[in-house]
């Protein structure tokens, strides 16, 4: 019976960013779905900021980019008749931090598309009509059997549930998933063409009235396509009809001005009925739960596919350096317990958010722009509480505003362990040629900065221990510094925002060559582990060591851990904060 390194189960856009991330970390992945041909979908409308700095690292933004189309105004109507519009990005620009200032409109299906290509360039393809109906793990054993209905049974050393909130994975584990369903909150949705010219493509048209409500936004890379979200008909009893592509036409007429027969094609028809739920736990033994099969909540603010993106990214790295025998198998305990908070305030953020816009919408001139707001852009997600983040004592770890968080005159507070790390463009110190931080850390290893002269010995030292173990060192100057001997991943700070965001943290003034200088580790999903003065290596040598020191092999060890220890004592690291649970 061979064996996998990973099974993932489900390919929409979560699966497919953890098979992609595993993937190009040398790991054997399989990824399968239940359905017959790849799945399409017409809820999700693209990723947002955080996302789109999680493809670009996958190598896929800018396809997504070229695909899609930039967030449109809002025309709102009342009795048909146009009565406001709205930009919610109107005040919105691209920043030294932050270049992906909002989400991209772009099919689910498509996006999948693009992922699902670039995972072939790995050599794996989705295996499609595969339905997981059993999972069996012995206690402490090195692998997790997977049956499928034909009865065959294949092995993996862990299995991922990507697959969506009626989750057979979830099910099968015996998972809860407790939570409401707002029966009285419904919607239709589906793709539907409209005729050429009924409506102007350069905006998100949305009708409210007292009696329903249609709302029509253009899927890019069409010529008439459109997304369509509808209160559903409703029978004499009240309660809502299926959808169809006459009573779509029929709400048509009913609320804007265009006539029924506007509307020429329907398809993925669907109804949506607010769920908030979220699994008790993201994992058991060697299996987790990622994106739907995790949690679901309103569609307020589009969080989505986008926190399940980002639950993806977040399990790659720490699944990868188990699999190469670098971490413990402890280090996958801090997946759930950065990522179950996370899903946790979502639920809470995208339920006030839909409060926010059913009360909007009541209101002639009120509309889906209320659901926006800067904490739909997911660059403040961090994970300060988390055994992870090597806090120092002073840092205000628990209370301090997440990085991403601008304050009234709009700058962004140095981040602290935990946070996600800032972008900042810099250029090649070899070459000349402009580039970004992230575009330094991207790829599937760690990145160690070093700000200030005094910062070059620790570099050295770092690049001599973990080279070989995916750790890869940056200097960063300071557009004044004498660059002889620069090593080739070495970067110059020319305009100043990458030590403005990161060396003042340690009290390194903006030159960066005042006092030792600063050393900061960022984690292969963007996020700070410990910020060290240039002059002490100590903490990032520790820090190192629990993710790429000579770690016990995940096989070496007697099986996976499931209580609730991290691997990574807080001793260890004097200040770190509790993790939330």
């Amino acid at each position: 019976m061979g064996m996998t390194d990973v099974l993932i189960v489900g390919a929409g856009p979560t699966g497919l960013v953890l098979a992609c991330d595993l993937a190009r970390r040398g790991a054997a992945v399989r990824i399968v779905d239940r359905s017959p041909a790849p799945p399409r979908t017409s809820r999700a409308k693209g990723p947002n900021p955080r996302s789109l700095e999680i493809l670009d690292d996958l190598g896929v933004a800018e396809e997504v980019l070229a695909a899609g189309s930039a967030p449109l105004p809002m025309l709102k109507y009342r009795h048909r008749l146009p009565v406001a519009e709205a930009d919610p990005w109107a005040d919105s620009a691209p920043s030294p931090d932050a270049p992906y200032d909002r989400g991209r409109l772009i099919a689910q299906w498509r996006l999948e598309e693009i992922l699902r290509d670039r995972l072939a360039g790995y050599g794996v393809r989705v295996e499609l009509g595969r339905e997981v109906v059993g999972l069996t793990e012995v206690a402490g054993g090195p692998h997790v059997d997977v049956t499928f209905p034909e009865g065959r049974t294949e092995r993996a050393r862990y299995v991922v549930g990507c697959d969506g909130a009626h989750s057979s994975v979830r099910k099968v584990l015996g998972i809860g998933f407790e939570g409401t369903t707002a029966e009285d909150q419904v919607m239709v949705c589906g793709d539907v063409d409209l005729a050429e010219g009924a409506l102007d493509r350069t905006r998100w048209h949305q009708w409210f009235d007292a009696d329903g409500a249609v709302m029509l936004c253009p899927i890019p890379g069409t010529r008439t396509g459109w997304w369509f979200q509808a209160g559903p008909e409703r029978d004499g009893r009240g309660r809502p009809l299926a959808p169809t592509a006459d009573g779509f036409r029929r709400l048509l007429a009913r609320h804007t001005a265009l006539p029924g027969r506007a509307l020429t094609r329907a398809e993925l028809l669907s109804t949506y009925r607010v769920n908030v739920r979220m699994a008790d736990r993201f994992r058991a033994g060697r299996v987790f739960l990622a994106g739907d099969a995790a949690h679901v909540h309103a569609v307020a603010g589009g969080l989505g596919m986008n926190t399940g993106i980002q639950d993806a990214f977040n399990l790659g790295w720490k699944l990868g350096l188990v699999l190469a025998g670098h971490a413990g198998v402890e280090l996958l305990d801090t997946y759930e317990e950065e990522r179950l908070p996370v899903a946790a305030r979502t639920l809470d953020l995208t339920s006030e958010r839909l409060r926010a816009t059913l009360e909007a919408i009541r209101r002639p001139g009120g509309g889906l722009d209320a659901a926006i707001t800067s904490d739909t852009t997911g660059l403040g997600v961090g994970y300060r509480w988390s055994s992870l983040a090597a806090h120092r004592p002073g840092d205000g770890a628990s209370d301090a505003p997440a990085a991403g968080d601008r304050a009234p005159g709009g700058e962004v507070p140095a981040p602290q362990a935990g946070d996600r790390a800032p972008d900042a463009p810099c250029t090649d110190a070899g070459t000349g040629a402009r580039t970004r931080l992230h575009r330094v850390f991207a790829g599937p290893g760690t990145t160690v900065l070093g700000f200030g002269p005094g910062s070059a010995a620790v570099l050295r030292e770092l690049a001599d221990a973990y080279g070989d173990a995916g750790v890869r060192t940056c200097r960063v100057y300071a557009a004044h510094e004498d660059r002889g001997g620069a090593q080739p991943a070495a970067v110059v700070d020319d305009t100043g925002h990458a030590a403005a965001a990161y060396a003042a943290h340690a009290g390194t003034g903006a030159s960066g060559d005042t006092g030792p200088g600063t050393v900061v580790v960022v984690r292969p999903d963007h996020h700070v582990g410990v910020f060290a003065p240039g002059d002490d290596a100590g903490p990032v040598h520790e820090y190192l060591r629990r993710l790429h020191g000579a770690g016990r092999s995940a096989e070496q060890s007697t099986g996976p851990s499931t209580g609730p220890s991290t691997g990574l004592p807080t001793e260890r690291f004097p200040g770190m904060v509790d993790a939330v649970r």
